[in-house]
């Protein structure tokens, strides 16, 4: 019994077949047939080619609903008298090979039933598809697929399997997981799942991987990045479950993209009590979007253009969004165009002087040949024919939408007012949407602005700071970056860091950028094309200035590949990057610069190496306290006087860091100066002592043990020692014993006169002279202090060792005294006299 009936005539034209394509497929979805619709498409499609290609007449197409199924009839009015009969030896119905005649085989190969009829006038070819009988829970079905058209898979089909915990965390890996992708079980559980995803949204636009794992149920496409570093398309579905306590956590099955049906949920014909309703809606954006609408704005424009081709039977179509200013519009949606035509690509609103080179008003044109550049997305498509009209909301301009065809004089007035009617209907929610997205997009921005610079203050660290840029910017902002820095205006551009987001194309990016010359410095703010690259690299790059302090530092390169365009709100987001990435480079050079000096003013201040005394070990340890100094307040030397004679000190400057280094390099400088000068230790500390208090306000006192040296030829050395206000030194004898080697003296820069003496003292074989400042013997763990009490005993273990494993031995003590680290320079100073056996 016949339920329904839909007809439609089409006229012998090429574009005809595609029209009855649509119509069949129209009819049958309204009428929940979506599992037979492809069968009958494509039966369709053959038999009307036959009627308008090669019979060369109009073609009458009958839909017939059954209970049970669907009967479509086509009819030209070229009938033919004999029956296709298949005779012995030959192959049935058609030939495969010939372009006509493969209707009646594939009538055989895919119908129920099927059957010729003739008329007076007409020749009617019929075919029948019953509904399939489906077991209980079949939800779709394909039609039958020659082998050769099948798609490739691994030596079997591999489902990963994917568990995520509440923090987005891999819990569970299985095996099929680790040959698709490449990553070992114990290496892809415990990370983030965002680590290995590449989610195909702009950040503050769509649904985010974020979003996705939050949702009850979610079905898409996006990548893994494997082992090897390539992205790996997929297609996947996520459910969200609790598991037996309670816990929250997501299973994920994927399968290779091409592998998708596996996974992917049909589309479900809506049905009340059982029965199907005509899913047809009353609402005039329902009626032209189809529903249920997409509820994102890609899915919306493309769903529109798609529409808009089908409505008026184009090659292509597609649709543009107006700037903010109305001065351009943005390729947001296309279909039917080459992939050179770029999304967010911009064309000028105002295209020429007439009504028919504004964007803002309806037009209609005949031929593009003959009026090059009035549709500039058009241009080299072979488009020939075509129609704009405005999308508008209130009176503004909000985009454009356009259909086009590669024949001339396809369009009048009437198709040009049937797509104005469509496209009043969708501008508002159109607009809607958009502006939806750009909320989200302006959160999105904020969110990644803040979190930018956190990390760029986070560090004054210049070669982290330029890995810190490219990072932020591959892959969120751009397929590809690069940071060419400037030392200084009269320097070139430098190419500094290089960042692709398939780390194999690293090296080659950065290989050919090396064969460009670099882009030319400019001053001017936002981002600019340059051309040079799209030869050496391809696609588009832009170049955003790096300003800091009113100078140009550098310049922030960003590309991508040429099937896509940076649209505006990302070039927008780049350019606030740059600026605070710039201030970060330029803060990072600064430190670098000061540190280099301030390293460079310390290292002058410490003695050279410390000369070779015969018959003598000498051991420096030298410690200063506070990040980034190599000088502080105490310091040491050890110097030749005369021939035979040698001076050493070690002091302790009030404080730290570069006021007592200053005082630091006072002291040893003058020290070397007089004791050459022949002077004695007591007249050397007196003149010293005045050049400290002759610094007024800039003075600081200070400790100091200053002795000369004086090795003898029977391997002894005697030694004079002045000890003014320093922790005393101590000597250590071969059979343990330690004892003070001078007496106390009154300290230097706080008294004008001083009345200082010298010491003699002698040192034998084995003998050890220990010589600290008081970082060593005031090193604190809560109340307990190490002293000379701590010090002495730590020496006392120190009989038969070398000076340099004296001096690494007490450093050890003190370290690991306390915990925390040191708050006071430490300077260790250890003399010996080796046995006669130790140079045996």
């Amino acid at each position: 019994m016949i339920t329904a009936r839909a007809a439609a005539s089409f006229d012998p034209l090429g574009r005809s077949v595609a029209a009855a394509r649509a119509f069949v497929r129209d009819t049958l979805q309204g009428w929940g047939f979506a599992d037979i619709v492809d069968d009958a498409v494509v039966l369709t499609s053959e038999l009307v080619t036959n009627a308008v290609i090669h019979a060369g007449t109009s073609a009458e197409v009958l839909c017939l609903r059954t209970e049970d199924g669907v009967r479509i009839e086509v009819a030209d009015r070229y009938p033919e008298r004999e029956l296709p009969l298949q005779l012995p030896g030959e192959r049935p119905y058609a030939d495969p090979d010939r372009e006509s005649g493969r209707g009646l085989m594939l009538c055989a190969a895919l119908a129920t039933r099927w059957g010729v009829e003739y008329t007076a006038a007409h020749k009617h070819v019929w075919f029948r598809i019953d509904l399939p009988d489906r077991p209980v829970g079949t939800r779709s079905a394909g039609p039958l697929v020659p082998d050769q058209l099948l798609p490739l898979a691994d030596s079997r089909v591999r489902v990963a399997v994917l568990q995520v915990d509440a923090n987005d965390i891999i819990s569970a890996w299985n095996e099929d997981a680790e040959i698709v992708f490449g990553h070992p079980a114990e290496k892809a559980v415990g990370r983030p799942l965002a680590e290995l995803a590449a989610w195909p949204q702009t950040p503050g636009t769509g649904t985010g991987i974020a979003e996705a794992l939050r949702l009850s149920r979610w079905e898409g496409s996006y990548g893994i990045r494997g082992a090897d570093g390539r992205v790996i398309p997929v297609y996947a579905s996520h459910l969200r479950v609790r598991d037996a306590h309670g816990e929250p956590s997501i299973v994920c099955l994927l399968v290779h993209d091409d592998e998708r049906a596996l996974l992917q949920t049909p589309a479900r014909v809506p049905a009340i009590d059982g029965h199907l309703v005509d899913p047809r809606p009353a609402d005039p954006f329902q009626i032209f979007i189809g529903s249920p609408a997409p509820d994102d704005l890609e899915g919306l424009l493309q769903r529109t253009v798609e529409r808009a081709r089908d409505l008026l039977d184009a090659d292509s179509a597609f649709l543009l969004l107006a700037t903010d200013d109305e001065t351009e519009l943005e390729v947001r949606a296309t279909t039917g165009l080459p992939s050179t035509r770029q999304r967010f690509a911009r064309v000028p609103i105002e295209a020429g002087t007439n009504r028919y080179g504004s964007a803002r008003m309806p037009a209609v044109h005949d031929d593009l040949a003959v009026s090059p550049g009035a549709v500039p997305l058009l241009e080299s498509t072979g488009m020939r024919s075509a129609i704009t009209v405005p999308l508008k909301v209130e009176g503004r301009l909000t985009g454009s939408l356009g259909v086009a065809t590669e024949a001339p004089g396809r369009y009048s007035n009437d198709e040009a007012l049937r797509l104005q009617f469509a496209a009043d209907r969708i501008a508002l929610a159109v607009e809607s949407a958009r502006l939806g997205e750009l909320e989200r997009l302006r959160r999105g921005s904020l969110s990644f602005l803040v979190e930018a610079s956190d990390l760029l203050a986070g560090t004054l660290d210049r070669d982290q700071t330029l890995a810190l840029m490219a990072q932020m910017t591959v892959p969120t902002l751009a397929t590809w970056c690069a940071v060419y820095t400037i030392a200084d205006p009269s320097s070139d551009p430098y190419l500094s860091y290089v960042l692709h987001e398939d780390e194999e194309r690293i090296d080659g990016l950065k290989a050919l950028l090396a064969k460009v010359s670099p882009p030319e410095p400019v001053r001017e703010a936002g981002a600019r094309p340059w051309p040079a690259t799209t030869l050496a690299v391809g696609g588009e790059t832009v170049v955003l200035p790096l300003l800091a302090r009113n100078r140009v530092i550098g310049m922030l390169t960003l590309g991508k590949p040429s099937e896509e365009h940076f649209r505006q709100e990302i070039l927008e987001l780049a350019e606030d990057l740059s600026r605070r990435a710039a201030l970060a480079l330029d803060n990072a050079r600064l430190y670098s610069e000061r540190t280099a000096i301030s390293r460079s003013l310390q290292r002058s201040l410490l003695p050279p190496d410390s000369p070779a005394i015969p018959g003598i070990e000498v051991e420096v340890i030298y410690r200063a306290a506070g990040e980034g100094n190599e000088v502080g307040g105490d310091f040491y030397d050890v110097f030749p006087i005369r021939p035979g004679v040698y001076g050493f000190a070690i002091g302790d400057v009030c404080g730290t860091g570069p006021e007592a280094a200053a005082v630091t390099g006072l002291a040893r400088h003058a020290l070397r100066l007089l004791a050459r000068e022949g002077l004695g230790g007591p007249a050397v500390l007196e003149r010293l002592n005045a050049a400290i208090l002759d610094e007024g306000d800039r003075s600081r006192f200070l400790t100091l043990l200053y002795g000369e040296l004086h090795p003898q030829p029977d391997g002894s050395a005697h030694m004079k020692v002045v000890c003014a206000g320093h922790p005393l030194p101590l000597r250590l004898r071969p059979n343990g014993e330690v004892t003070p080697a001078a007496d106390p003296q009154p300290l230097l820069g706080v008294l004008d006169d001083l009345d200082l003496y010298e010491q003699t003292l002698t040192l034998e074989p084995g003998d050890v002279l220990l010589c600290v400042t008081d970082g060593i013997t005031e090193r604190r763990e809560g109340t307990r202090m190490l002293g000379d009490d701590g010090l002495t005993e730590v020496l006392s273990t120190c009989t038969g060792l070398t000076a340099g494993a004296v001096a690494s031995r007490v450093l050890r003590a003190v370290e690991r005294f306390a915990a925390e680290p040191a708050s006071d320079d430490m300077a260790i100073l250890a003399f010996r006299i080796p046995q006669q056996r130790d140079g045996d």
